[in-house]
């Protein structure tokens, strides 16, 4: 059992316990259903190389924006 439960429904295995601190300095291939080759995809096509790389894209950031706007959009 993880650490925090709801870690063990978005990571792999073996980094349920890991500090979260630990976690966002690796590869996005930790996120359950990445495999590496689509963690490389996302580096070459983002630049995300990390987890923090990932959540702090503009791009990621631009398309969560524009998803809450269009809930409220009339």
């Amino acid at each position: 059992m993880a650490a925090n439960d709801s870690l063990e429904h978005i990571l792999d295995k073996e980094w349920e316990n890991k500090p979260i601190a630990e976690i966002v300095g690796q590869s996005p291939a930790v996120l359950q259903g990445l495999t590496e080759e689509r963690a490389a995809k996302i580096a070459e096509a983002l630049g995300a190389r990390t987890i923090r790389d990932l959540a702090t894209n503009k791009y990621i950031l631009w398309a969560q924006a524009l998803a809450t706007l269009a809930r409220y959009e009339k």
